[in-house]
């Protein structure tokens, strides 16, 4: 016997069954969702940690199998994302300055603050051009920088980087004398690739970032004296407090980050 033909309300019944399975189905899956989105912690960090931060993120998916996703830039484009609402659960400095400026705007836990690692300054130039010098009060940036030559670094005022070398230059007494060969550079990273392409006759970059670049030689540290520490302030955001956040916070300052932190160069404190 051929099947019996659907009237138009039986089928319009199965229809509407068949929709209301989908949505409801929809409807059950999207809470999961939202909770998958909401296991992935966010951390912004400073450019001179994206190497060091990386290798730490895949040694703690390993451990626990849970993601960690980073946004890596300036502190000073970090602090002001997170000020415009971006979603960061914590931030990661290369300085105190835009730390402290974060916590003034109440976006940050200064409770939750631990500086783990520091960093020193150091002079570049491009791996063909290495020769050792000396950096003090007397020594001829003119002569060494030529005719036109220029200092690759970040922004003097504003990127941690830049303000340090700034610091730096102007504590030696040869910040007037140079001042005009400064390049800055949106983050350190930016100044390193300058110095690499050979489109600067110098950089002034963190120790850490001159180790990971193939084109640039190391010719001078710069002496302690002439600028702050250079610390790494962590601190958890404002309303991110969560035992997710707070377990990768604890990995942050743990035995296996520290390990990574030394072998990129790092001042483990």
């Amino acid at each position: 016997m051929p099947p019996r033909a659907l009237s138009s309300a039986s089928l319009s019944r199965r229809l509407f069954a068949g929709a209301l399975g989908a949505a409801l189905a929809l409807i059950a899956a999207a809470p999961l969702s939202v909770a998958r989105a909401q296991e992935t912690t966010t951390v912004f960090a400073a450019a001179s940690l994206t190497n060091a931060f990386q290798d730490i993120g895949k040694l703690y998916k390993e451990k626990t199998g849970k993601d960690v996703s980073f946004s890596f830039a300036a502190s000073s484009a970090l602090a002001k994302q997170i000020e415009a609402g971006a979603p960061a659960a914590m931030f990661a400095s290369a300085d105190i300055k835009w730390m402290d400026y974060t916590d003034g705007k109440d976006l940050t836990l200064k409770a939750t603050r631990v500086t783990p690692i520091g960093n020193s300054l150091v002079l570049i130039v491009p791996a063909d051009k290495a020769a050792p010098v000396t950096i003090d009060a007397s020594f001829d940036w003119l002569a060494f920088l030529g005719a036109d030559g220029k200092i690759a670094t970040g922004l003097t005022d504003s990127v941690p980087i830049g303000i340090y070398a700034k610091t730096a230059l102007t504590t030696l007494g040869q910040w007037d004398k140079v001042k005009d060969r400064v390049v800055g550079a949106e983050s350190v990273r930016a100044a390193l690739a300058l110095v690499e392409r050979g489109e600067a006759r110098a950089g002034i970059v963190y120790s850490t970032d001159a180790a990971v670049a193939k084109n640039v030689k190391v010719v001078a540290t710069f002496p302690a004296s002439s600028h702050p520490p250079v610390e790494y302030p962590f601190e958890i955001v404002k309303g991110q407090d969560t035992p997710a956040t707070r377990a990768f916070f604890d990995f942050l300052v743990g035995p296996d980050a520290k390990a990574v932190y030394a072998k990129y160069g790092f001042v483990v404190k």
